[in-house]
């Protein structure tokens, strides 16, 4: 029997999330016949589409009859949105191939033992390290969905310390997530709203430094002490049985180490080569718009090329390597299928035009509110919002044209507005089983969605105290310049 290389999407997890995800969608098309159809008028301003205010109508019965519900998964592909889905697909199964041939060629192996041996008596600092890597690529660069690359090497990392798999994806998927959210120079969320509220490029970045840094010490503070515990009783894990069959490939052990592999060790610089030029172009695509466009894809294929050249260097004999490319390629299917599906609620909500409906109550709800309570509700909305929305700035331009004049009108200060909906954007990356990011990351690992929710849900729940906190002391000195 062949030796199952690579990654692979767990059957449990698959399923489990192929419920959610349908019961989702159902739901999604309930409400396209419980709320009445309604529409905003459109205007393009730098090549994005944005909402015109005051300019909602209703439109009466949208014709949208329920067994497209369950065609959304395959119109997306011919939608509005499809390139991305495309991009975002070969995105992952080039992730599967390039990591199918990491792992049989020893390469990841080798980079994990050496990582090891190096840190095995400072891991914890090696952790706070990761960390502070992965938030500030999400803070300063809005760098989110290329990082899924780097999750498994952070899993198999935190195999190594004989932590779990909840540790890799806390110090990798959910440090980016927060990142993201605690946003310091974040171009996808915070410049785009501020441009879309006025503000200078950039102001009120001394608050939002805080902001990161107490998010920091309470992801690191969570992340540590449970790693801690599972150490003493790894049974305690949530995720102990599904890690069992995987751990022990990643378990350091001296008689049959593989670091006086010469080949290895050229393959691995040769790897590490690639690996700066991907950091290199995901940096350029900050600066350079041409750039940004095609970050995703490019990095991709810098991936893939990189993990066969270095899988070539390391001694990997041609026809095993097209082997495992195609079986690492072929253990990614499952994961398109979660993609297509939480893609599909948006459409969903989008054909039976009540997405523009909900913004319009939520909208004039608001607008009622005391100050504090209309900061609370517009932190909610932004992640309610979130849901079927997962791009951060598609949502922006969907909702600040809405929000700012309300916002004016009962004396919130438009930077503080701003970060309420960095606040609501980013968090709810890393909650709602919508997010396509979120449900890759996932599916390469043994972690169902329910179990991850249920790990860092307690989390979630202290960063919004914090946050929420945090926004009403904004509105209290009137965080600006306005």
């Amino acid at each position: 029997m062949i030796e199952q290389t690579g990654l692979k999407i767990s059957r449990k997890s698959f399923f489990s999330s192929v419920i959610i995800l349908f019961i989702l969608m159902v739901l999604a098309g309930v409400l396209t016949r419980a709320i009445p159809a309604g529409t905003y008028g459109r205007m393009t301003i730098d090549g994005r589409e944005s909402i015109v205010a005051d300019s909602f109508r209703f439109i009466g019965k949208v014709d949208y009859p329920i067994y497209r519900w369950f065609m959304a998964p395959l119109e997306i592909l011919r939608g509005s949105d499809a390139q991305t889905i495309i991009v975002i697909i070969l995105f992952l199964l080039f992730i599967g191939s390039t990591f199918a041939v990491l792992d049989r060629s020893g390469i990841l192996r080798f980079i994990m033992e050496t990582i090891v041996k190096k840190y095995e008596k400072r891991k914890y600092l090696l952790m706070g390290i990761l960390i502070l890597f992965f938030m500030l690529f999400g803070s300063l660069f809005g760098i989110f969905e290329e990082l899924i690359i780097l999750v498994p090497l952070a899993i198999t990392l935190s195999y190594s310390f004989g932590w779990d798999s909840l540790v890799g994806l806390g110090m990798s998927l959910m440090a980016s997530g927060f990142g993201f959210a605690a946003a310091i120079f974040n171009p996808f969320t915070l410049g785009v709203a501020q441009k879309l509220a006025d503000l200078p490029a950039y102001s009120g970045t001394a608050y939002r430094v805080l902001s990161f840094v107490i998010i920091y010490l309470v992801l690191f503070a969570f992340l540590y002490f449970y790693a801690r515990r599972i150490e003493k009783s790894p049974e305690l894990s949530s995720v102990y049985e599904e890690d069992r069959s995987v751990r022990t490939k990643y378990v350091f052990d001296e008689k049959h180490t593989t670091l006086g592999n010469s080949k290895l060790a050229l393959a691995v610089r040769v790897y590490v080569g690639f690996m700066a030029l991907m950091i290199l172009v995901i940096l350029s695509g900050f600066f350079s718009p041409a750039i940004s466009e095609i970050t995703l894809p490019l990095v991709a294929v810098i991936f893939l090329v990189g993990g066969i050249t270095s899988g070539l260097v390391s001694g990997y004999k041609t026809g095993m390597l097209l082997k495992d490319l195609a079986r690492g390629f072929v253990s990614m299917l499952p994961a398109v299928v979660l993609i297509l599906m939480a893609m599909s609620i948006k459409h969903i909500m989008m054909s039976g035009s009540t997405m523009d409906t909900i913004l319009y109550y939520a909208s004039g709800a608001i607008g009622k509110l005391s100050p504090n309570t209309a900061l609370l509700s517009l932190y909610l909305l932004i992640l309610f919002m979130d849901f079927f929305i997962a791009s951060g700035s598609a949502k922006a331009f969907l909702v600040m044209p809405i929000i700012v004049p309300l916002t004016d009108i009962i004396g919130i200060t438009r930077q503080t507005t701003v970060l309420a909906f960095c606040f609501g954007d980013g968090f709810s990356n890393l909650i709602f089983p919508t997010n396509p990011t979120l449900m890759i990351a996932l599916g390469l690992t043994v972690v169902s969605y329910p179990k991850w929710i249920r790990w860092s849900i307690k989390l979630q729940a202290v960063i919004f105290v914090i946050t929420v906190v945090m926004l009403f002391a904004a509105n209290r000195f009137a965080y600006g310049p306005f």
